[in-house]
C-alpha cells in the first residue's frame, strides 16, 4: 500500500510517498513558487539522485500532475503506475471543534473545512486547494485529512478556555486549540516506546522548536495543555512570530503608530520573534553565529527564547505533577546543541543533569540527561508525515 502525503501551502507544497507495507519513504520533495515565474520542483527518490527543475507552474493541480509523472517515470520513478497509490493523506492545520481526529474527505468534510477558514485564513484555504487538486489528479482515490489541532482535543476546559466573555466561546468558538499536534503525538509516543513506558501512563513535556514552535504537556499519553492558542501566534517565541504578548499592545500600536489591523497582524506574524529581536535572521543558525561574533541583539534573542522555554517547562512540570521525560524536536530542538544544553543546565532544580557527550547529536534519537536524572531529557526527531500516512492507512481500511 502506497500513501501519498501532501503538506500544502498557498504557493508551495511538500510531499512524500510512503510504502506502508514497511513504512519506508520511497520518494520525497517539494514544489515552490507555484503560480509565479521560475517555479521550482524538487523530486528525490529514496534510491536515486535528487532532481531539481525550474519552470513556470501555473497552479497546484499542474504541480501535482508533474510530481505524479515523476513517480511513474520509466527512469527515475518509484512505482509502476499511479493506481499503485492507494490513498492520499493531507495535513490540515485547523479543525476547530469540528474534528477531534483524522477523517475521510467528502463533500460534507470539505464544507466544514471551509467554515474553519476564519480560524486559519493563511493555512486552511491552501489545505483545501491541495485536497481538491489531488481529487482531480487521482479521481476515485480516497483522501484523508489529518489535523494539527486534533491531538489537543483532549485538553480540559481549564486549559483551553480564555478569560473572555463566555459568549464568544459559545457563539464563535473562541478558545485555545493548539497546533503541531501530529508532531507532539509522534514524539511523545516514540519516547514512551524508547523508555519502555506504556503510552497511557506516560507524562512528558514535548518541545517542538522550529520556525514555528510550541510546547505541550502530555498527561497519560494525551494533550493536557499546549502553548499555541486560537491561532499559531500564541506561546513560544518563534522565527518571525512574537508568541505571548500583552493584548493591550494592539490598541497601543493602532493609537500611537496608526497601524491598521492588517499591518499589526503582519508585524506580529512575520516581523517579530527571533527576527524582530535580533535584526539578523529568523534562522537559529544565523543567530547563533552572530551571537558568537558579539552581536548583542542576537544574544538577546537566544536569551529570550531560553527564558520562554524555561517558563513553559516549569509551568507544565507543575501542571503534570510527575514528568517522565522532556523531549526536544523540530529543526531547533533536534539540531541546536548549545541551546539545548543551556536549557537543560537550568533544569537542575528538577534534579536533571546534562550528559554533554550524549547531547552532542543532531537529528538523531538520544537521551541527553545523565542516568541518575529523575526526569529523562531526550532528542526525538519528529515524523509528521508518517503519522499522517498511518492515520490515512487506518481510516481507508475502516471505510472499505
Amino acid at each position: 500500500m502506497f500513501v501519498f502525503v501532501l503538506n500544502c501551502g498557498s504557493s508551495s507544497f511538500k510531499y512524500q510517498l510512503l510504502d506502508m507495507s514497511n513504512e519506508h519513504r520511497v520518494a520525497t520533495g517539494l514544489v515552490e513558487r507555484i503560480g509565479l515565474n521560475d517555479s521550482v520542483l524538487v523530486y528525490e527518490p529514496a534510491n536515486g539522485d535528487k532532481v531539481k527543475e525550474i519552470s513556470d507552474i501555473p497552479n497546484h493541480e499542474a504541480a501535482i500532475k508533474m510530481v505524479l509523472a515523476k513517480l511513474v517515470d520509466a527512469k527515475i520513478g518509484v512505482i509502476a503506475q499511479l493506481t499503485d497509490i492507494t490513498a492520499v493523506g493531507h495535513r490540515v492545520v485547523h479543525g476547530a471543534e469540528k474534528f477531534s481526529g483524522s477523517v475521510l474527505i467528502c463533500d460534507k468534510v470539505l464544507a466544514a473545512l471551509r467554515e474553519c477558514v476564519p480560524m486559519a485564513p493563511l493555512h486552511n484555504p491552501a489545505n483545501i486547494t491541495g485536497i481538491e487538486a489531488m481529487q482531480h489528479a487521482l479521481p476515485g482515490v480516497p483522501n484523508v485529512g489529518v489535523f494539527d489541532t486534533a491531538f489537543h482535543a483532549t485538553m480540559p476546559a481549564e486549559s483551553y478556555t480564555y478569560a473572555l466573555p463566555y459568549e464568544w466561546y459559545e457563539q464563535h468558538h473562541v478558545r485555545r486549540y493548539g497546533f503541531h499536534g501530529t508532531s507532539h503525538r509522534f514524539v511523545s509516543e516514540r519516547a514512551a516506546e524508547i523508555l519502555g513506558i506504556a503510552k497511557d501512563q506516560f507524562n512528558c513535556i514535548t518541545c517542538h522548536m522550529g520556525n514555528g514552535s510550541s510546547y505541550t504537556a502530555v498527561k497519560d499519553g494525551k494533550s493536557y495543555d499546549t502553548s499555541m492558542g486560537l491561532t499559531p501566534l500564541e506561546g513560544m517565541v518563534m522565527g518571525t512570530r512574537c508568541g505571548d504578548i500583552d493584548a493591550g499592545l494592539i490598541s497601543f500600536l493602532a493609537n500611537n503608530l496608526k497601524m491598521s489591523v492588517a499591518d499589526i497582524d503582519n508585524a506580529l506574524n512575520k516581523k517579530s520573534g527571533l527576527l524582530g529581536i535580533s535584526g539578523v535572521s529568523s534562522d537559529m543558525r544565523d543567530i547563533e553565529g552572530a551571537a558568537k561574533e558579539g552581536n548583542a541583539r542576537a544574544k538577546l534573542a537566544i536569551d529570550v527564547l531560553r527564558h520562554r522555554a524555561l517558563k513553559y517547562i516549569g509551568a507544565y512540570a507543575i501542571e503534570l505533577g510527575r514528568v517522565d521525560a522532556i523531549i526536544f524536536t523540530g529543526g531547533i530542538g533536534e539540531n541546536a546543541i548549545d541551546f539545548r544544553a543551556s536549557v537543560v543546565e537550568r533544569l537542575s532544580t528538577l534534579g536533571i543533569k546534562l550528559d554533554a557527550a550524549a547531547n552532542n547529536v543532531r537529528g538523531k534519537e538520544a537521551v541527553i540527561s545523565t542516568a541518575d536524572s529523575p526526569i529523562k531529557v531526550m532528542v526525538v526527531p519528529t515524523n509528521e508525515e508518517l503519522v499522517i500516512a498511518r492515520d490515512t492507512k487506518e481510516i481507508v481500511a475502516k471505510s472499505k
